[in-house]
Formats: structure tokens, sequence, C-alpha cells
């Protein structure tokens, strides 16, 4: 377990980590349920990598992000990500960001997801899993607490998640609205300068989203809500950071996103 007092914090210096890719149990561990804490003392990149353990990532304090694939799931103190062992996956979080993670034995723990999936952390589940860090715990009593945490260990209703079109038509999109999620740049307007109609975008968005082009930039202001959110931001800044002229609409489409208001999700 590794921590680093807040006051270390270092924005702007990026570090980057590297892990080996392992397939599901290609590494016997010696525990069914194993946690790490570790604050951020630097904006943190993970390369492409992979657990030979199931793995359960949430953060006590600020958001983090981790790709699969065309698929980013922004990560709080109230929604995890489990992924399963083996899944090659990247990750970024902020300096800043208490991190924490628990990795299952694949033999030893029934797989919640075979996919990729965004966990509710409850109160129950948190101080499950913090219990499981005492040095202290007899063995009966872990055993018994690792039981309990896969008992409660259970989907989200909603998942924070952003699904990035990989069509190179749509990259001038993806990238303005990724870059600022201010970019007032409506359907019609893109759909002038890419020289494709409003059609053909809504089409290609909902065939490799599943989502229109209003949702897919409201998700993705809604990710970036969040993580400015979680530095501290007050509402009205992140509201104007993210392209709405009023809080209320900042309220309504955030909330349309996570299934919270804003100041729902600063009091979790």
């Amino acid at each position: 377990m590794t921590t680093t007092g807040a006051r270390d914090v270092h924005r702007g210096a990026v570090d980057t980590r590297t892990l080996p890719l392992y397939s599901a149990g290609e590494i016997d561990v010696p525990f069914v349920i194993a946690g790490a804490s570790e604050v951020m003392a630097r904006d943190t990149r993970w390369a492409e990598h992979s657990h030979p353990t199931h793995e359960l990532l949430w953060n006590s304090r600020g958001a983090s992000t981790a790709t699969v694939g065309s698929r980013t799931w922004t990560i709080t103190s109230s929604v995890g990500l489990w992924i399963p062992a083996g899944v090659p996956h990247t990750g970024w979080m902020a300096a800043g960001t208490w991190s924490r993670a628990a990795q299952f034995s694949v033999h030893e723990a029934p797989p919640l997801s075979t996919v990729p999936v965004a966990v509710d952390i409850s109160d129950m589940l948190r101080l499950l899993l913090d219990r499981l860090g005492l040095d202290t715990l007899a063995p009966s009593s872990r055993a018994t607490t690792e039981a309990l945490v896969l008992d409660v260990l259970e989907p989200a209703e909603q998942q924070l998640l952003l699904r990035v079109p990989e069509s190179l038509r749509l990259a001038p999109i993806v990238d303005a609205v990724l870059q600022n999620p201010a970019d007032p740049t409506t359907l019609a307007q893109w759909a002038s300068r890419l020289g494709l109609s409003s059609r053909t975008i809504t089409r290609m968005l909902q065939e490799e989203t599943g989502v229109g082009f209003s949702r897919w930039v409201s998700t993705a202001r809604a990710h970036r809500a969040i993580a400015l959110m979680a530095q501290g931001e007050s509402i009205e800044d992140v509201a104007s950071a993210v392209g709405f002229r009023s809080v209320s609409a900042f309220g309504t489409a955030f909330r349309r996103v996570t299934g919270m208001t804003p100041g729902q999700f600063r009091a979790v």
C-alpha cells in the first residue's frame, strides 16, 4: 500500500507507467482479494497493460479514467470499474487523485462480469474493502470479509461511459469536443464543415457509440465536468468550462447523463 501526501502534488508533470500484458490466471496469486492505495503525486498515464487477476478500480478522492478499446469509463468515489483478468486497458489519473484498487484471484473469486462493467461503490463495499487493508486482520476474519465483498459487489445502474467513435470522418468532431468540451459547433455546422449530411453524422455516431450527436457531446462534457469537480472547481466554473451559460442548464444535462445533479455528485 503506497500513499503520497497531497502537499507533494505536481500538476502538469506527467508520469507514464508501464506494466506487463498478462493473460487471465497466468500468475498464481496467494490471495483471494488484495488491495492497493496511492495518492498520485503527478498526472499519471498507464500504458496498455492487463492483469492475471480481476481488478476493481475506484477512488477515495478525485476522478480518473480507464480505457478499453474505444470505451472510456470515468471512475469516482461512488462509481468504480470492474476489469476482468487479461483485458488490456490504459488509464489516466490527475495529480492529487487518491486511487484505490483491489485484485481478485481468478481461481478463488467468481467474476462479477466477463466484460468491463461499472460497479456501485456503496458505503458497505467501501468499508469492507478498507477492512481488508488492515494488517492485523485474522485469517478467519479476512475470509469472512472477502466473502462479504463478493456478496455485495454488483454492477452500477449508471455507467460513466464514453464511447469514442473510430471513424476518421468523425475524428474532427471527436478531437474538437475532447480538447474543448465548450466547443459550440452545432451538428448542422459540423455537417457543412465536413461535407456530410447531419443525418449521416448522426447515423455514424449511432452505429459506433449507440447515441446521437447531442447525447454524445453531453456525455463528453459530463466526463470533463466530473474531472473538474473532483479537482475542486466550483459548479459555476465547471458549467462555463464545459459550454453551458447557466448552472441550471448544466445541471439538467449532467443529470441526464449521470443520474444525479452536480450537487449530489459533489456530496458523494
